[in-house]
């Protein structure tokens, strides 16, 4: 039988709007994502473990920096998985099973498949599931095949994207898509563009040898700039496992 994540009724009066990544001197840069954001975050594989404990983050209470909330997670040409989310919960101490419970999980290996469930199917899921955080993991990938015109690959991407863009916004939730490298394809430049146009909200996460730089490239209020970091990320909770599931209440 499913079961759902809630707060007990002392919690209910604490709130929060913002959803952070919680990683000491990025939030200094970056507070956090806001409900209408649609979001792109670029960079390399780093991100793609970022994303996975932005999904346990914001189901947890309000108090801990979450948004109480299941989570929509789509795995665009198999760039992600539920294990990573699975892992991150783990390394955190904290309840597998019922965090496992609070995300819908799809795959879509190619870009018909990516721009149906976009186009046709995400509403109804939100809609059913009233996520506040829907994350599309590497988002361009399967529209970088050859299988693909490159006239076809840039409208409908486009179309997505701006369709991604109106949801958010419309439905006051966050929509967090992922963008990495594919330096080698040429249609990158391209529909990277589109997606930093169509974003409201564009991150970007590099890392040399030497040092790892976060910059804030583009919102509508936060003062842009980019900072050094260290990709040390803090615990979700200072609470152990017992006392964050004193925090939860399970019902069936």
């Amino acid at each position: 039988m499913q079961q759902q994540l809630i707060l007990k009724p002392a919690m209910a009066q604490l709130t929060s709007t913002k959803l952070a990544f919680n990683v000491p001197d990025v939030d200094g840069l970056f507070p956090g994502f806001k409900a209408g954001d649609f979001a792109a975050i670029l960079g390399s594989e780093a991100v793609t473990s970022l994303m996975s404990r932005l999904c346990v983050q914001a189901q947890l209470p309000r108090n801990l920096g979450g948004l109480e909330t299941k989570v929509v997670f789509i795995d665009s040409a198999n760039s992600s998985s539920l294990s990573n989310i699975l892992e991150a919960a783990k390394l955190h101490q904290l309840e597998q099973q019922a965090l496992d419970e609070n995300v819908v999980h799809m795959r879509a290996y190619t870009a018909y498949r990516l721009t149906s469930l976009i186009m046709e199917e995400l509403r109804e899921i939100v809609e059913s599931s009233d996520a506040k955080l829907v994350v599309v993991s590497d988002i361009v990938a399967p529209f970088l095949s050859d299988n693909v015109d490159d006239q076809e690959a840039k409208a409908v991407y486009s179309q997505i994207v701006s369709y991604l863009a109106t949801f958010a916004k419309k439905r006051k939730i966050i929509i967090i898509a992922t963008f990495l490298p594919h330096e080698g394809n040429r249609r990158t430049n391209t529909l990277r563009e589109i997606t930093t146009v169509k974003a409201n909200t564009v991150l970007r996460f590099t890392k040399t040898p030497y040092t790892s730089e976060v910059e804030l490239e583009k919102h509508p209020s936060y003062m842009l700039g980019f900072t050094e970091y260290t990709p040390e990320i803090k615990k979700l909770t200072d609470y152990a496992a017992a006392s964050f599931s004193s925090l939860l209440t399970f019902i069936p």
